[in-house]
């Protein structure tokens, strides 16, 4: 890919940026907020540094160089030179349904549209663009520049070109796409939301408090981090939004958020990126 659009710079989208970015490809990030934007940038550069700096190298000399491949700006229109655009705005079907079809109008025809969504439907997205034979789920996992895996999700339209073409993109930034089917939270949220919704449940029944429940699972189940210090991490808007759409979704009532979880996302309880969720920061 020589030139990459990334949509919403907040953790996901920033994260997806600077990966591409490092490896060597030019990257435009678009976010409507000015605001989000200048603090995607000083996280990227800040961790570009970081890494730089841990593998030994030069933090003066990579840090410029990265950045310099990134571009930014407040609207879609300058998308039009992409070949792969990924879509990395709120984990809400409403939200994604009102960027969507607008960043494929200006993409060139045979660009890439993925979507970076952790629980939605890739067809249901697929169905709001004229090109649900280029539209491919690209999950990438928080923190992107640390984590290894991607779940590439095909919708029930995309082509064979788009699958190989993504899974080789993703082997070129140095890491591991694994094949999931378009169903409810793919495999990862299938399995990782749920136990963080127990988790709570186990709080708000009294079973034990939010640090032994996550002492529990460290040295239980040899997690490098608890349920709910996850979820801070994670942030417990994003997975109040993956149990709603799972539990609607599958229709099993094993998935029900914990009222505690939606009590304290109403409260604005986020985790880390409000400073105060299971944890205060």
């Amino acid at each position: 890919m020589n030139r990459v659009g990334v949509v919403g710079a907040g953790t996901m989208g920033n994260g997806i940026a600077q990966v591409f970015a490092t490896q060597g490809t030019a990257v435009t990030l678009v976010d409507v907020a000015p605001a989000v934007i200048q603090k995607a940038l000083g996280t990227i550069e800040k961790s570009v540094r970081k890494l730089a700096e841990k593998a030994g190298k030069d933090a003066n000399a990579v840090a410029p160089e990265v950045m310099g491949r990134i571009s930014t700006s407040g609207t879609l229109d300058v998308l039009g030179g992409c070949d792969l655009v990924v879509e990395a705005v709120f984990e809400d079907f409403e939200v994604k349904k009102q960027v969507l079809p607008k960043i494929d109008a200006v993409i060139p025809e045979a660009a890439i549209l993925a979507t970076n969504t952790s629980s939605i439907s890739i067809t249901k997205l697929a169905a709001l663009t004229k090109r649900p034979e280029r539209v491919i789920g690209m999950h990438f996992m928080n923190p992107v520049p640390l984590m290894s895996l991607v779940e590439i999700i095909r919708g029930h339209l995309t082509s064979d070109a788009t699958t190989n073409a993504v899974l080789e993109t993703v082997k070129a930034l140095g890491k591991v796409p694994v094949p999931a089917n378009d169903y409810p939270g793919f495999v990862a949220n299938r399995i990782l939301m749920p136990m963080i919704n127990e988790g709570v449940y186990c709080l708000m029944e009294g079973v034990a408090t939010a640090a032994d429940i996550d002492q529990v699972m460290k040295l239980g189940a040899n997690h490098p981090m608890g349920p709910l210090a996850l979820a801070d991490l994670i942030g417990l808007d994003v997975c109040l939004a993956i149990m709603d759409v799972l539990h609607r979704e599958l229709g099993d009532s094993k998935y029900r958020p914990c009222p505690l979880l939606r009590r304290m996302v109403a409260a604005g309880l986020l985790g880390r990126k409000t400073k105060r969720g299971f944890y205060q920061y």
